[in-house]
């Protein structure tokens, strides 16, 4: 179905950004980095062009002027790492799949044009006694109010103990509490899954509502801030941060790093690959084999440390 009204790049951008987020339901960061990624492709080819682009005129680029754009970003003080530049080449290929389907501007050249040879790393969980220690660190921060505390550490079990990514943490709201005995978490690209909800969980999340010096709506976030407002993002990676440094543990700790640690703990115990892919609301199978890396090369390593041939 083509959008009405649309006749230059700019406004087909302005549609493809409309399309994600309505009809895809794409995250507000999402449909955020894909257009400021098209911004970018746009703006270098009307400096290149002289001109303001036309709907039709993209049907018209090259491959060369595409290797010139991401060649353009390798350079300057601002230059892309290499997977910054693979990104903005998938997110420049995803505008031009919506210009042929919408508008009937195809461009068979975009897909002659090859991003950079990434190196795919291995998740970096925490192990289970540092997720435990950051817990207890957390709990028992005398710098803080009871209830922060309280707070804290219902945060970080919920990381671990469900496998949640921040934004799906701090997306409950006061009516979700007390816990079920399953969460129904709507994650990336809308994709909703169930996901079991531990004993600890329940308990440190009861523990936090019982020091919570507010009064909340059922439809208000659930985890709230010093001052009362809605707990950011930035507060529980800060969180990390500071415990990490108490501890003496690696930058690579990270609260990211508690969804891991769930998958490979998980991974470890005998736990269907198939069933930690629901669990964690991933797409793709091949994303949740990075995990059985992980627990090989856990392994392995504990085979050299034990035994007395290695």
């Amino acid at each position: 179905m083509t959008t009405p009204g649309v006749g230059s790049a700019r406004q087909a951008l302005t549609a493809w950004l409309a399309y994600l987020t309505l009809e895809r339901r794409a995250s507000p960061r999402t449909v955020r980095a894909y257009g400021d990624n098209v911004l970018a492709y746009l703006n270098f080819l009307e400096r290149h062009r002289g001109e303001a682009l036309s709907l039709a005129a993209m049907g018209e680029i090259t491959a060369a002027d595409l290797r010139g754009y991401l060649a353009f970003r390798r350079q300057g003080d601002d230059a892309l790492a290499p997977r910054s530049i693979s990104q903005a080449l998938s997110s420049i290929r995803a505008f031009h799949r919506f210009l042929d389907l919408r508008h009937g501007v195809a461009n068979a050249a975009v897909d002659l044009v090859r991003g950079p040879r990434l190196k795919v790393g291995l998740p970096r969980p925490v192990s289970e006694d540092q997720a435990r220690d950051l817990i207890t660190e957390a709990a028992e921060d005398t710098e803080r109010e009871p209830w922060e505390t309280a707070r804290d550490e219902a945060v970080l079990t919920l990381l671990w103990g469900c496998g949640l990514r921040i934004s799906e943490a701090l997306s409950l709201i006061r009516r979700d509490a007390p816990l079920a005995a399953a969460l129904r978490i709507t994650g990336k690209g809308g994709k909703t899954r169930i996901v079991p909800v531990l004993d600890a969980v329940k308990t440190a999340i009861d523990a936090y509502l019982e020091e919570l010096p507010f009064a909340l709506g059922p439809d208000e976030p659930l985890f709230r801030a010093k001052r009362g407002g809605p707990l950011s993002p930035r507060h529980v990676q800060g969180l990390v941060q500071t415990l990490r440094g108490r501890l003496g543990l690696s930058d690579r700790v990270t609260p990211h790093a508690f969804r891991h640690a769930f998958a490979t703990h998980l991974l470890g115990a005998g736990a269907d690959l198939r069933a930690i892919q629901d669990l964690l609301g991933h797409a793709s199978l091949s994303t949740t084999q990075r995990y059985t890396q992980v627990d090989a090369a856990g392994l392995l390593a504990a085979y050299q440390a034990a035994h007395p041939k290695a």
